[in-house]
């Protein structure tokens, strides 16, 4: 393997494979099955997935249309050794079981499970932790390059699709990858025409002529009849292929696409059968340069209660009934996203110029509620952020109002648009960030931990992380009457909590508990306001004083809190952020700026790449705990009450 990596062991935890799928520990097992044992094997795949993840969640529906692509796939390259890479990573379930994680199945997105996405440290057959959309192209370029100049065995696949090819990254990929016609790579397009929801765009336009052109039927059937009788070796077999594709063009493609790209291609295919595919993908290989193999498959494929959720086909799920589809369990109470959702109608109904933008994420991000209301008004731009944003400040300019909808961890990809795009023009944008902080089971690419410190250096921008859903129908209010800078709401993923009222206001701020002669000043972000004042009861129960403001707007740092923090011994911050450039450490800043030596102690999210688990138990792990930072503050104090003690017993002696 190159560039190869440890691997950690998972525990097992047995979700009792059964029938052909017990006697499959590895890819190569695949190779001694008959065509009828694979048919029985993909059904058994499906019946496995549906078991166990209604049972943990995850995304369901992208995983039970890529089975038979998935089976094809691993009988035709040798993986480790030809590289895999998935483009989304969500699309990775079968991929696992086929590479011996049977038994980990039923710990899937669990703390210490499976990942619900590639990784490196479960399997060697995981080149890459890859999770979010439009990378394995660039990916698998670089790769093929490294086996080309090394001279080494092996072609590299690039899994693409569920939206993917939607995002302008994948397409700066293929445009390098056209120019290099020595390239062992074999691209595999499982086209499905969705993402979240229905694909959107030029191409997938192009995509849906394709399947849905009244011919389709029997052009397939010729390719298949013209694949079957073809080789399986040498270039005859690819150019039969190529020259069926050629003759068809004109009829079903009049720009060409691909081919007019430069790239080899061969499609589409029938991506659930599995014959099919593997003779395609057999003939790409040997081609010995790059070919696109176009599969058309259906998400939520075998599962009809995923095929009836027009929605999005159970593209990811929590716990759910296996026959019904219907939630098992589910929480009570209003998410925050939910709680966006109705306020962006409410406020979108009142004024005309709000817009609303997502990156293929309708549903996900609450825009859906908008989008049936004012259609013309919502724009899903797909898989492509770095457009959404500078689309947005183009609204801006227009003299609109737009939101821009998406989860924390994406905008990670926007940044230079925002900052010279849209801060830059002080164009009135505002940016409402799903899943802020610590996510879940969607571990370490998802955490959207990263937004405070990256914003926090853009001039001009405001951002508010709303404590409770008050706040954020105030905070959210206020964002769409600033037209000359971009604001920011951010939230995390779980449900709103109960209104916590504060108990006095402070030139802008919101001051939650107050104690008598106070030492202490806490600093909450966010939902961690509860923390905070959690924190200030148990300082105040041991006999120390103590002050717990919200400042509600973070950015920019409130100057009366800079005034605030002068009248303390210690000043605590606790955010749902990395502590590397986050809130508390922009506040020490501006304290330092002030001249105000009070010591500032950040807590918050550790500068790390977190696991997946549960919100709680990572909160736990990493001291963002009531207890954990009371009793630092507790030591802390005593700390300076001990080192100013023989100050004051020298003041004390007569002279």
């Amino acid at each position: 393997m190159i560039g190869g990596t440890c691997t950690r062991k998972l525990k097992p935890m047995s979700a009792a494979p059964h029938g052909l799928l017990s006697a499959i520990g590895s890819p190569q097992d695949l190779r001694k099955l008959t065509p009828d044992q694979l048919e029985e094997l993909s059904g058994e795949i499906r019946s496995f997935l549906i078991e166990n993840v209604c049972q943990t969640g995850g995304h369901l529906g992208p995983n039970l249309g890529v089975i038979e692509l998935t089976l094809a796939m691993h009988r035709v390259f040798d993986s480790p050794r030809d590289p895999i890479i998935f483009d989304t990573g969500h699309q990775s379930y079968v991929h696992k079981i086929l590479t011996g994680r049977q038994d980990q199945f039923r710990s899937l997105r669990q703390r210490d499970g499976l990942s619900g996405y590639p990784s490196q440290a479960e399997s060697e057959h995981d080149w890459v932790a890859n999770s979010h959309a439009s990378t394995a192209l660039s990916y698998a370029d670089g790769l093929a390059k490294a086996i080309r100049l090394q001279r080494k065995p092996g072609t590299v696949v690039a899994f693409v699709g569920d939206g993917s090819l939607t995002g302008g990254m994948a397409w700066e990929a293929l445009n390098n990858i056209a120019a290099s016609e020595d390239l062992p790579l074999v691209i595999v397009v499982n086209d499905n025409g969705r993402s979240y929801t229905p694909t959107v765009g030029g191409l997938a336009r192009h995509l849906t002529g394709l399947r849905t052109n009244p011919r389709y039927e029997q052009i397939l059937e010729l390719v298949k009849r013209n694949v079957s009788r073809a080789p399986l070796v040498g270039n005859a077999a690819y150019d039969i292929l190529h020259g069926i594709k050629i003759g068809l063009k004109d009829v079903l493609a009049p720009q060409g696409l691909f081919s007019d790209l430069g790239l080899k291609y061969v499609g589409p295919i029938d991506g659930h059968d599995i014959s099919e595919v593997e003779r395609a993908l057999a003939q790409a290989k040997q081609f010995r340069g790059p070919v696109l193999v176009h599969c058309i498959t259906r998400k939520g494929n075998g599962f009809k209660a995923a095929e009836d959720h027009v929605e999005d086909h159970f593209h990811a799920v929590g716990k759910i009934n296996a026959t019904t589809g219907e939630a098992i369990g589910a929480t009570t109470g209003q998410t925050w996203t939910e709680l966006f959702s109705e306020e962006l109608l409410r406020l979108g109904s009142a004024d005309e110029r709000v817009v609303a933008i997502t990156a293929a994420m309708v549903y996900p991000t609450g825009l859906h509620r908008f989008a049936r209301a004012f259609p013309d008004r919502c724009f899903d731009v797909g898989i492509a952020e770095q457009h959404a944003v500078t689309s947005a400040a183009g609204l801006a300019l227009g003299g609109l109002h737009p939101v821009v909808a998406v989860y924390s961890t994406f905008l990670n990809r926007a940044f230079d648009q925002v900052l010279l795009d849209v801060a830059l023009h002080r164009c009135g944008v505002t940016f409402v960030l799903d899943r802020a902080g610590i996510t879940g089971p969607d571990g370490a690419s998802h955490h959207g931990m990263w937004d405070l410190s990256i914003l926090q250096v853009v001039p001009g921008l405001q951002l508010a992380a709303p404590r409770d859903g008050a706040r954020f129908r105030e905070a959210f209010t206020r964002s769409l009457a600033i037209d000359d800078a971009p604001t920011v709401l951010r939230f995390p993923k779980d449900l709103v909590p109960p209104d916590l009222p504060a108990v006095d206001q402070f030139d802008g701020m919101d001051v939650l508990l107050r104690t008598e002669q106070p030492r202490v000043l806490v600093v909450a972000v966010g939902q961690l306001a509860g923390t905070a004042v959690a924190v200030g009861e148990r300082l105040s129960d041991q006999g120390i004083g103590v002050t717990v403001v919200d400042p509600v707007w973070a950015l920019p740092v409130n100057p009366a809190l800079v005034a605030l923090a002068r009248d303390h011994d210690l000043v605590i911050t606790i955010e749902d952020n990395g502590v590397v450039g986050g809130y508390g450490s922009r506040l020490a800043q501006e304290l330092r700026s002030a001249g105000v030596d009070t010591p500032v102690r950040e807590f918050g999210i550790p500068q790390e790449f977190l696991p997946h688990g549960g919100r709680a138990e990572l909160l736990q792990e990493i001291g963002l705990t009531p207890q954990n930072i009371a009793r630092y503050a507790v030591e802390a104090v005593v700390r300076r009450d001990q080192l100013l003690e023989p100050s004051r017993a020298d003041l004390s002696e007569p002279s």
